[in-house]
């Protein structure tokens, strides 16, 4: 598999795409991705994110997926 699947699981930027517009599964998904990349503070700032300043994270991989066909900034 080429380029197009690096997001979220390894799934196609679309589909991707459509699940970071939805916020429960963008929280989720992308807890697990920063988990399976090794990043445990992104999982920190994510889980935060849940009580604090989820908007900004969930606008932030829109635009990232978007923009980079991946999470670039918080992953």
């Amino acid at each position: 598999m080429g380029k197009s699947q690096r997001a979220y699981l390894g799934l196609p930027w679309i589909v991707s795409l459509i699940l970071a517009i939805i916020p429960i599964t963008q929280l989720v998904l992308g807890i697990v991705t920063a988990l399976q990349r090794g990043n445990t503070l992104m999982v920190v700032i994510r889980v935060l994110s849940i009580f604090f300043y989820g908007i900004i994270i969930w606008i932030l991989d829109i635009i990232s997926m978007i923009l980079h066909k991946d999470l670039k900034w918080l992953v």
